[in-house]
C-alpha cells in the first residue's frame, strides 16, 4: 500500500515537478528504506533532473531489494546510456528483458547499445558530432545546472586518491563506520559510495570517473579509520584527476614494462616532499592484520576476511542467507542457498518474530 508521501511524489512527477517529486520520494524512503519501488521511482526523477550517477545508484538499490523489477533494470540502463556507459547499460538490459519479454524497449535499447559499443571500438570519429548534440539537449531541457545539486564542499568525510599503472586507490577517511552501513557500486566510468551511519547525515559520493574501469575487478575494504576502494583500470593510462572533466588533458598511456623496482610510478600528492605510498600501504595493512579485536568486533573482522577472500558465488550466498534469515544464518554455499529461501535459525532459547511496518 502506497504511503501519503509516495502518492504525493507520483502526483508531483506527473505534473513535471521533478525536484519536488525527488524530495518526496527521499522522505518516503526514509520512512520505508526497504521498498524497492521507491528507489526505482526516485531513479526516474533523477534521470529527469540529469542526476545520472544518483539514478544509477537508486536503480541498483531497487534491483538489490527486488531482482524481479524490470523497470529498475530499464532505468539503470537509461542512466548509464546517458553517461555513455554502454557495456553496463547493455548488461542491465539483458538482465531485464528476461523479466519483461513483451517490452520492445529492451530489445531496441540493446540494439542501440551494441551500435554504440561498435562505434567506440572501431569508428570513434563518427561519434563525436553525436556527443556534441546529445550534450546540448539536456541543457535546454533543464534550465538549472544539474551539477549544482551536489555540493562536494559539504561532504562530511574527506577523500583522496593515488594510482598505480593498473589501478586507482580511493580513500575515504571515515572512522568507525560499520561495514553494513557502507554501499559501493561500480559502473564502466562511475563510482557510487553511500554511507548511512547511525546518528549521522547520509554521505553520498558519486563521481563520474576520469577513465573507464573494470567493475568485476574492483573491490573495497571497510577499515577502522577509512574506506579503501580499489578501482581496476580498463586501460593503463595516467589519470590527471579522479573525476571526469571535458577540460582535462588527453591521458597518456603508462608503459608498464618500464616501471621497475628502482623506478616506482609517481603518485599525486599535495605535499611538496616525495611520499612512498607503497611503504605506507604495506604498513597500514600489516597493522590492520595484526590488530586483535574482542567480542563482536573480532567476529565482524573474521566475517570480513571470509567475505574478502571469497569468490562471487560465495559472496552472493553470504548476502542472501544473512538477509533472508534476519541475520541468523551465514552460508557460503550458493548451490544450496540460491535455489530456496533461507529460513531463520535463532539461537537456543530464542524465537524469531516478524515485525509489521
Amino acid at each position: 500500500m502506497a504511503s501519503a508521501l509516495e502518492t504525493k511524489a507520483k502526483e508531483a512527477f506527473i505534473d513535471d515537478h521533478f525536484e519536488l517529486a525527488l524530495d518526496l520520494y527521499s522522505q518516503a524512503i526514509d520512512q520505508n528504506p526497504r521498498k524497492a519501488e521507491l528507489y526505482a521511482d526516485r531513479a526516474q526523477a533523477n534521470i529527469k533532473l540529469n542526476n545520472l550517477p544518483e539514478a544509477v545508484a537508486d536503480s541498483s538499490r531497487a534491483i538489490e531489494l527486488d531482482p524481479s523489477m524490470s523497470k529498475a533494470y530499464l532505468r539503470k540502463a537509461t542512466a548509464c546510456m546517458k553517461l555513455e556507459e554502454y557495456q553496463t547499460a547493455k548488461a542491465a538490459l539483458e538482465a531485464g528483458v528476461a523479466l519483461a519479454p513483451g517490452d520492445s524497449r529492451f530489445s531496441k535499447l540493446i540494439k542501440e547499445c551494441e551500435e554504440r559499443i561498435a562505434e567506440e571500438s572501431g569508428e570513434l570519429p563518427k561519434q563525436i558530432p553525436e556527443e556534441v548534440t546529445a550534450n546540448v539537449v539536456p541543457v535546454k531541457a533543464v534550465p538549472s545546472d544539474p551539477v549544482t545539486v551536489a555540493a562536494p564542499a559539504k561532504s562530511s568525510y574527506r577523500h583522496e586518491f593515488y594510482q598505480k599503472p593498473e589501478e586507482v586507490v580511493v580513500t575515504i577517511f571515515a572512522k568507525g563506520i560499520p561495514r553494513e552501513c557502507v554501499k559501493v557500486d561500480y559502473g564502466e566510468q562511475i563510482l557510487s559510495v553511500t554511507i548511512n551511519a547511525p546518528g549521522k547525515d547520509a554521505y553520498h559520493f558519486q563521481p563520474r570517473l576520469f577513465g573507464k574501469i573494470i567493475p568485476d575487478k574492483c573491490r573495497y575494504d571497510v577499515l577502522s579509520t577509512k574506506i579503501e576502494i580499489r578501482l581496476a583500470k580498463a586501460e593503463p593510462i595516467h589519470w590527471t584527476s579522479l573525476e571526469y572533466s571535458r577540460e582535462a588533458a588527453v591521458p597518456q598511456r603508462i608503459n608498464v614494462s618500464s616501471v621497475t623496482a628502482n623506478q616506482r610510478p609517481a603518485y599525486p600528492s599535495s605535499k611538496p616532499k616525495r611520499v612512498d605510498w607503497d611503504k605506507i600501504e604495506a604498513q597500514v595493512k600489516k597493522e590492520e592484520k595484526d590488530e586483535q579485536l574482542d567480542g563482536d568486533a573480532g567476529l565482524n573482522k573474521f566475517f570480513r576476511e571470509i567475505y574478502q577472500d571469497a569468490d562471487e558465488d560465495a559472496r552472493r550466498a553470504m548476502q542472501k542467507s544473512f538477509v533472508e534469515s534476519n541475520g541468523t544464518v551465514l552460508s557460503t554455499n550458493w548451490k544450496e542457498v540460491g535455489v530456496k529461501k533461507v529460513e531463520g535459525s535463532p539461537p537456543d532459547g530464542m524465537e524469531l518474530k516478524k515485525w509489521e511496518y
